[in-house]
């Protein structure tokens, strides 16, 4: 088969071709040597619109080069930020003028964090206009939460034509007490932002407490906002009239982190994983050392080793610092390759299974009863084409085809890139036999434009 890569593609004379982007594994191969963690996606995002919060020059380094964040960066350029690459992973951004109108609706269908605009731009302008987000779909993930917090520091709500306006009434947000119902990272995020320069003391009580949240009390702290509490069960925020920029770095990528100890755990060999906080690991650690993989946290880095059986276990899901559900489908694909029934249960979002199906093309023995999957495990996965049905489930079958006999075709790959910093390239200098290719659809060629 030829193979046409992203660079250089030859064009016929005659036809212009739509391509599809693969990635190819083929499995077998141990992982070996180290890699390095770039910034949290789940982090990077929300500070990103932070800065526009903030309304001044920040400049962010460890930022991922994903594709979520160069949408983010395209949203904030609509409405008027100027930005301004300077190394691959650090930016300036400057929103000191900038305009809330305008912004392409389809923009804010790709990615489900862009409603992270509704409580920066309430916190600075008094008002708000975010088109109904997207993102990967896990079910239900309805947004009840966010507009309840904002509705309680003052802000009307009008959903109209696709988009979600709020107001504030007498142009500024007012603290108050918001509970939440249900542990939500992105409901926190945004009465984060939002309550920041409210008049007065804003306190949330069941918040989230993934790494991410610190993250973002860090920087707003650091820009002369004034929050207590975050990582804990009560956060506690006094408003402050303005922030001011700074230069602040993003905190390492947990899930990215996690995704390669099991692609280590799974192929088998030794690798080090550098760019970690450990402590944000340690769920993951535990599991692995469940089913008898070797973990070692050194200061900055894991390393991990496998070269026995692995044993069967049961997993659950849970908000931090629980396991984390983005790590269910990687995990899943681990199960499989242990002797005997494991099982796993989703206890964040109800919808969370449809890559199972790929997984049953390549062998695997899964069957899913309401949130568990029952995983019987230890016979071997076989090459086979997958497509990615989500960011996590996408290098989850990755995964599946570093350690399937023969070679593995994973398609719809832009959702993986969505959340993973060259994870054709990182996984190449350990060991991996992968490639991303791109082949043109002959059923799909046009013909040129004269």
């Amino acid at each position: 088969m030829i193979r046409y890569y992203a660079k250089g593609i030859p064009l016929s004379a005659d036809w212009q071709y739509k391509y599809m982007e693969k990635i190819v594994v083929r499995g077998g191969k141990p992982l070996l040597g180290s890699v390095e963690i770039s910034g949290m996606k789940n982090a990077a995002l929300p500070i990103i619109y932070a800065t526009v919060l903030v309304g001044s020059k920040c400049v962010i380094e460890n930022i991922p080069s994903v594709r979520d964040v160069a949408i983010s960066f395209e949203i904030l350029r609509e409405m008027g930020a100027k930005i301004r690459m300077l190394s691959r992973d650090t930016y300036e951004i400057d929103c000191t003028h900038m305009d809330i109108e305008g912004v392409s609706p389809e923009l804010f269908r790709k990615m489900r964090a862009s409603y992270y605009l509704l409580g920066s731009e309430l916190g600075r302008f008094g008002r708000a206009k975010v088109g109904f987000p997207g993102g990967c779909d896990f079910g239900e993930r309805p947004i009840d939460q966010h507009i309840k917090g904002l509705q309680a520091l003052g802000g009307t709500v009008e959903l109209e034509n696709g988009n979600i306006s709020i107001e504030a009434e007498g142009g500024r947000l007012v603290g108050t007490n918001i509970f939440f119902d249900i542990v939500s990272v992105g409901a926190t995020i945004n009465i984060m932002l939002a309550a920041v320069t409210a008049a007065g003391t804003t306190v949330i009580d069941n918040p989230a407490r993934e790494p991410h949240i610190v993250d973002l009390a860090n920087f707003l702290n650091t820009c002369g906002a004034n929050i207590s509490g975050a990582g804990t069960d009560m956060i506690r925020i006094k408003g402050v009239e303005r922030l001011h920029g700074c230069t602040y770095a993003i905190i390492p990528d947990m899930i990215e982190a996690g995704t390669f100890m099991i692609a280590a755990a799974a192929a088998g060999g030794c690798v080090r994983i550098d760019n970690v906080i450990p402590k944000h690991l340690e769920s993951i650690t535990a599991k692995l050392e469940e089913m008898g993989v070797e973990v070692e946290d050194q200061d900055d880095a894991v390393v991990v080793r496998r070269s026995g059986p692995l044993s069967r276990t049961s997993v659950k899901t849970h908000p931090y610092p629980g396991f984390p559900t983005d790590m269910h489908p990687q995990m899943t694909v681990l199960l499989s390759q242990a002797a005997g029934v494991s099982y796993l249960t989703e206890g964040v979002y109800e919808n969370r299974f449809r890559y199972v199906d790929e997984l049953r093309r390549m062998g695997a023995s899964i069957k899913v009863d309401g949130r568990t999957a029952i995983v019987e495990g230890g016979e071997p996965l076989r090459g086979a084409p997958v497509k990615a049905v989500d960011l996590r489930a996408g290098v989850a079958m990755i995964i599946a085809g570093l350690v399937a006999v023969g070679e593995t075709e994973v398609t719809e790959i832009g959702l993986i890139e969505r959340g993973y910093d060259d994870i054709v390239g990182k996984l190449q200098r350990i060991g991996a036999d992968i490639e991303r290719v791109v082949i043109p659809d002959p059923e799909q060629a046009l013909p040129r434009a004269n």
